[in-house]
């Protein structure tokens, strides 16, 4: 079965009213704190850890359940656990894993907010991060040491969307008893099969392609077998849950996304190829692309590509022109996150660890949403006439 179907197609538990059966597309929305149980026996059982059902608001509500068993299913996961937000989700599976003494291997095109905690916060309990280049491969091996426990990747990155390669690093990490973490948000489930590369941790921004409609804040993370059971119990003992509205909204914007990516993806390659063609647009960063450095790490490992990418101008434009430029765009917002139907603008410059060609260049990064591409284009081409 296609995942598409099988997104349609997950059955969702029903209540029983008079006697029948009441089954909706959707499940139910629960909130609440306190639940009630139906005897002191149960009370005694949930006392004791064995109640079989949902003791408290904080144990996952049954929207919370139906949206992660949603996810598992597509990522072939052992487990999966929703999280207040994207960096919540990175957060709390960076703390679940590591301890004082660990030193951990970081690709430095990560998720702004992800490698300020691990230098903020990782740090202050004397875990040691180093960043590694973000076209990393099989030479991850020359930054492995006797106390490394994880790699963190973000394939491609959300700025500067270079990619790694994953099978090599996650055979090698797999030889060492290294865990090795892919942020997946660009790709989605749909386009990139963690699991079948290795990989031990998936973790989704579901705020992006999976809510899709800029209305939400949630996270994702999935395990494979070997991590099931520690990461549960921490995930239990953090007493992290999700909003149950949040995952009722993602749930419902799962059941799109197949089509919505679609559109993104087949939107956001028309809009990069016209930029390629522009006289001042020196560089289109976009892993479909077949300018890109690492395009065919994308034939192979990817099935499809999503709405994000980024563009670097012939010149740098002092903060007036860059200003003007993005301010006279009508339909591209000003805002931070992507995956949403509205098109999205920022710009900002590069900073990294390791040497890089963009490093102090301004990077435009674009989501491209769900408008017509034409129009968009047509709206890029009135804002560069500022520029010359």
């Amino acid at each position: 079965m296609k995942k598409a179907t099988a997104i349609i197609s997950q059955q969702q538990q029903g209540h029983t009213v008079g006697g029948k059966e009441t089954n909706t597309v959707l499940p139910p929305l629960y909130t609440g704190s306190t639940v009630l149980l139906d005897s002191y026996q149960e009370l005694l059982l949930a006392e004791r850890g064995e109640y079989p059902g949902i003791v408290y608001g904080t144990d996952r509500m049954p929207p919370q359940r139906a949206f992660e068993a949603a996810i598992s299913s597509l990522e072939g996961s052992a487990l999966t656990r929703a999280f207040q937000s994207g960096i919540s989700a990175i957060n709390q599976t960076l703390l679940a894993f590591t301890s004082s003494g660990d030193h951990i291997l970081v690709c430095d095109n990560v998720y702004g907010p992800t490698a300020r905690f691990c230098r903020q916060v990782l740090a202050k309990y004397q875990v040691e991060v180093e960043f590694i280049p973000p076209d990393a491969g099989a030479e991850i091996r020359d930054y492995l040491r006797d106390n490394t426990r994880l790699i963190f990747l973000e394939s491609p990155g959300s700025n500067t969307f270079e990619i790694q390669d994953i099978p090599a690093i996650t055979a090698i990490a797999r030889h060492k008893g290294v865990i090795t973490i892919l942020d997946n948000t660009w790709a989605t489930p749909l386009y990139c099969d963690p699991f079948a590369l290795g990989v031990d941790i998936s973790i989704h921004s579901a705020t992006k392609y999976i809510g899709g409609h800029s209305d939400i804040l949630l996270g994702t993370v999935s395990v494979s077998e070997p991590y099931g059971e520690a990461f549960a119990t921490f995930y239990q003992l953090m007493e992290t849950f999700a909003s149950p509205q949040d995952c009722a909204l993602a749930l419902r914007g799962l059941k799109t996304l197949p089509l919505r990516l679609s559109r993104h993806s087949q939107s956001a390659l028309e809009v990069g190829q016209w930029l390629c063609r522009h006289p001042l647009v020196e560089r289109v960063l976009h892993p479909a692309l077949d300018s890109h450095p690492q395009h065919h790490l994308w034939q192979r490992d990817f099935s499809g590509a999503s709405g994000l990418f980024a563009f670097l101008c012939t010149e740098e434009y002092g903060e007036g022109l860059t200003a003007d430029f993005i301010n006279s765009l009508d339909l591209f917002g000003i805002g931070y996150s992507w995956g949403g139907f509205k098109s999205l603008i920022t710009a900002g410059r590069c900073q990294r660890s390791h040497s890089s060609p963009y490093q102090g260049r301004t990077l435009f990064r674009l989501n491209i949403g769900l408008e017509d591409p034409e129009d968009l284009i047509a709206d890029l081409k009135k804002a560069f006439r500022i520029l010359g």
